[in-house]
């Protein structure tokens, strides 16, 4: 079908090889590669060329994707609305994996308790967003800001702190720190705070729980959000809060198209989950 080449295009942009793009779309790496032929074929263009170990997508094809992806995504969407929301259809909670760990770990099982076709699957704030935007995923919960223009219905849940997980007891500020992935778009906040804090992150690391690690290892501080603290079970010997780091934050959202919040399944989900964040963040 062409919308299944279209979605395969957009997947294989992000993820940049078969074999990845198929375990995403639970696919095998030779349907990927029939879909985006016929795909081809159907638009008469080349969409796809060898870059090394990786594909990347040729001239026309990011033209392609520029002028279609919106649509695209909103379609999908739509077509999930439009689908009937039984007491037994599966729902999927697209979700921050640093929170799933710690932060709302309880909440999610007693959402899962209370209803036993809930399914969650972990990805960056960006990928979650888009998810939930084309029907992927009923709901999302992500750490970190939203991307501008969502277009989502979004709840601000509360904002998690972070602390400086170090080996050495710390009296004051550190000079540098072992950061997460600062070019993530959800992250990106953090580089200005820090440089107005004078503070050089001297590794950048696409992992919280490597990061935090690295730090109780004496490699250097680590900046960490309480969902790995809580799920690392840190000692308070080693995790440090100081006032210059409060206006540094992760704003923790539930995400959901409009049209979905009106089915009451989907709605007591979302209710629970806000509940149940806020009385465990009341706790810490």
């Amino acid at each position: 079908m062409l919308l299944e080449g279209i979605e395969t295009l957009l997947v294989l942009q992000k993820e940049r090889t078969m074999s990845r793009t198929g375990s995403f779309l639970y696919v095998s790496q030779s349907t990927v590669s029939k879909r985006i032929a016929n795909l081809e074929k159907k638009i008469g263009k080349k969409l796809i060329e060898p870059d090394g170990r990786y594909i990347r997508l040729t001239a026309d094809a990011f033209a392609l994707v520029e002028t279609i992806e919106p649509t695209f995504r909103e379609l999908c969407g739509q077509i999930y609305e439009s689908q009937a929301l039984e007491h037994h259809t599966l729902i999927r909670l697209d979700c921050s994996e640093t929170l799933v760990a710690g932060l709302i770990s309880e909440a999610l099982a007693d959402c899962v308790q209370q209803d036993r076709y809930i399914t969650i699957t972990t990805n960056h704030t960006p990928r979650i967003v888009e998810n939930v935007k084309s029907g992927r995923a009923a709901i999302g919960i992500s750490a970190g800001y939203l991307p501008p223009h969502h277009g989502l219905l979004a709840f601000h849940v509360v904002d998690e702190p972070f602390f400086i997980v170090s080996r050495q007891p710390l009296q004051a500020l550190p000079d540098v720190l072992i950061t997460n992935d600062l070019s993530n778009n959800a992250n990106t906040y953090q580089a200005a705070i820090l440089d107005r804090l004078n503070i050089c992150p001297v590794m950048e690391i696409d992992s919280y729980t490597a990061a935090a690690q690295l730090a109780l290892k004496g490699a250097a501080p680590a900046l960490t959000p309480l969902s790995i603290v809580k799920a690392l079970q840190i000692s308070v010997d080693n995790y440090f809060m100081f006032d210059e780091l409060r206006p540094l934050f992760r704003p923790i959202h539930i995400s959901v198209r409009q049209n979905n919040y009106r089915q009451p399944r989907i709605k007591a989900i979302i209710e629970n989950m806000m509940a149940a964040i806020a009385e465990t963040n009341a706790d810490n």
